[in-house]
């Protein structure tokens, strides 16, 4: 469960009429990331992850990366006891680790545009590792773009062991990331 929050983080993109000098800033709301985890191989615990923040970075070379962060406490869940649960120190550990962070590798912006894989580095619950996301083809106009993001992560790889009779490994990760163009 944790481990969606990745994303968190998070993948967003500039439209191909953009810039690529242009710096874009994740706008939040409406910006979000869902995450949902198997309990018991029948039913699927969702989450929500509703403060975003961070840019896309020009580089000099025409790549960008994207640098984004997500508030953990930000957590919106159907019920309030899963919702203490999930940010107590067996899953999220809310009080130690507030933000969860990911930074991209550098990576063309057609990809970014037209949709492709994103890698990166995600940290969460403080270990980073590598992350993947699958982007869908961004949806923009001139100062504006909306981009989906799918991956998964294995909760294990951050630290978050307990419960795996019950809880699956792995998490999916939805993102629905918008972002605008900075101002000069």
């Amino acid at each position: 469960m944790r481990a969606a929050a990745l994303v968190t983080l998070l993948a967003a993109a500039p439209a191909s009429h953009a810039v690529p000098s242009q710096r874009w800033r994740i706008e939040s709301p409406p910006s979000h990331v869902d995450f949902g985890v198997r309990l018991l191989w029948l039913h699927t615990i969702r989450g929500r992850f509703e403060q975003l923040a961070g840019a896309i970075e020009p580089r000099a070379d025409g790549r960008v990366v994207v640098d984004a962060s997500v508030a953990v406490d930000s957590l919106a869940m159907p019920s309030q006891r899963l919702r203490r649960w999930v940010l107590a120190g067996e899953f999220f550990d809310a009080a130690r680790y507030p933000t969860l962070r990911f930074v991209s590798a550098p990576v063309a912006r057609a990809v970014l545009d037209d949709g492709g894989a994103l890698d990166g580095q995600l940290t969460l619950r403080g270990v980073t590792r590598p992350v993947r996301l699958e982007l869908l083809p961004a949806r923009c106009t001139a100062d504006a773009c909306t981009i989906e993001a799918h991956g998964q992560l294995r909760r294990s790889e951050f630290g978050m062991t307990d419960h795996h009779a019950v809880l699956s490994d792995r998490v999916e990760l939805t993102l629905s990331i918008a972002i605008a163009r900075m101002p000069d």
